[in-house]
């Protein structure tokens, strides 16, 4: 693998927020729309974790946020989500 492979790897195509990661499975923002989702997330589940005194009620939260994170990322990712072992592979 060369640093251009990697380099290549981030690079998407219009309307894709992610790339799938390099090792593992899962997904990685590479523009600024794909920050904003994953940043916004974070920041409201850790919202609702403060301010929802009931504790189902958070598990449920969380889960529904985390979920249409998910599907939001899933649909916006360049290539799929799959298991990667490397750039190509």
């Amino acid at each position: 693998m060369t640093k251009d492979d990697v380099i290549d790897h981030f690079r998407v195509e219009p309307g894709y927020w992610f790339v799938p990661k390099l090792y593992g499975f899962g997904a990685t923002p590479v523009t600024w729309q794909g920050w904003a989702l994953t940043l916004g997330c974070v920041a409201l589940v850790m919202l609702e974790v403060r301010l929802v005194p009931a504790l189902a009620a958070k598990i449920v939260i969380a889960l529904a946020l985390t979920a249409a994170f998910i599907t939001i990322a899933v649909r916006k990712t360049q290539g799929g989500w799959r298991w990667q072992w490397g750039v190509g592979k």
